[in-house]
């Protein structure tokens, strides 16, 4: 990051910012996106002097038009940290004030069985219309069973590269996640053989160097590494294909619901066989990667779903859980 790419007063500070906080470990890069959005403001403002003023603060601070709370709760969090960064730095800057955090009504869809068989035999059936060597459709039917049997985050699984994943062990290693830490995520017999179908398929692909270790374990039939904008597209056909409802206003079921839908799915399995519901809180939490059990909470839920407990989860969680 160099000052180059910023055009305010602040552009060398903004540059410096974003570099101090790599250098500790922070990815930063939709904050770094949030603070171009900023410089951007800031022309529009005709500021010429270094600093931040509590006029162009607080302007940047006002709720805009069809914005999501959150959405705003970011960008002032993002500015609120540049104006400290400018103070330890001897420039004087205001300090936005920080509203509450916005307490989310979102309720995910927990997947029933028959909805998950239905989603996984939707893509395993579904067919190109079109001939599309771009596509990622290939990498579906792996995909979503990866997802399903680990809880695995989609932009965890589409960084995977061939090193990170270990068949004959049967885990896989998660780089960098979101909280800037490697995880190891034991997996199942059933997905193993899921990744070797996928491979002798992949690999047949007249395509040189898709075996190499630093290459994508996900990629589409031109050898190229799958977006997340299009692995969503293929889902959305795959919830029509399965005959899944989609809300009304479009948001929903989402494929990171199947993250969700993982955790509560394994919080029934350990408590069916008989484990301390109190005493799985905590290995789910830890599968999931999260720093805190709070956040875990998020993720499991009970809807109509433990009647039929027996029936949720298709072999997830390995055993080697409970070593």
């Amino acid at each position: 990051m160099n000052d180059k790419n910023f055009f305010s007063a602040n552009a060398l500070y903004m540059a410096e910012f974003i570099s101090f906080k790599r250098s500790l470990g922070f990815k930063y890069i939709a904050e770094e996106i949030m603070l171009l959005r900023f410089d951007r403001f800031l022309l529009t403002q005709d500021q010429d002097c270094i600093g931040l003023s509590k006029q162009i603060a607080d302007k940047w601070c006002e709720i805009q038009n069809n914005e999501a709370e959150l959405t705003r709760y970011f960008r002032i969090v993002c500015i609120l940290q540049f104006a400290n960064y400018l103070r330890d730095s001897g420039i004087k800057a205001y300090l936005p004030v920080l509203p509450k955090y916005p307490k989310s009504t979102f309720i995910p869809h927990i997947y029933t069985h028959d909805e998950i068989t239905a989603m996984l035999k939707a893509c395993d059936n579904i067919r190109l219309k079109l001939k599309n060597m771009r596509s990622c459709l290939f990498v579906m039917p792996c995909l979503l069973r990866m997802l399903y049997a680990t809880g695995i985050r989609i932009g965890e699984a589409l960084s995977l590269k061939n090193k990170d994943i270990n068949i004959n062990d049967k885990y896989l290693t998660l780089r960098g996640t979101k909280n800037t830490k490697d995880r190891y995520i034991p997996f199942t017999d059933t997905l193993a053989a899921t990744c070797k179908e996928y491979l002798q398929y992949r690999n047949a692909l007249p395509l040189i160097g898709l075996t190499g270790a630093d290459k994508f374990f996900f990629v589409s039939l031109i050898g190229a590494r799958c977006y997340n904008v299009n692995i969503q597209r293929w889902f959305r056909e795959i919830l029509i294909t399965a005959k899944i409802p989609i809300n009304p206003n479009g948001i929903g079921p989402r494929l990171h619901d199947v993250r969700h839908c993982f955790a509560c799915h394994s919080f029934i399995k350990l408590a069916e066989d008989g484990m301390d519901l109190y005493c799985s809180w905590p290995y789910i939490s830890t599968y999931l990667g999260h720093q805190s059990l709070r956040a875990t909470e998020q993720y499991v839920r009970f809807p109509d779903l433990i009647k039929d407990a027996d029936k949720l989860y298709v072999d997830i969680l390995p055993n080697i859980i409970y070593q």
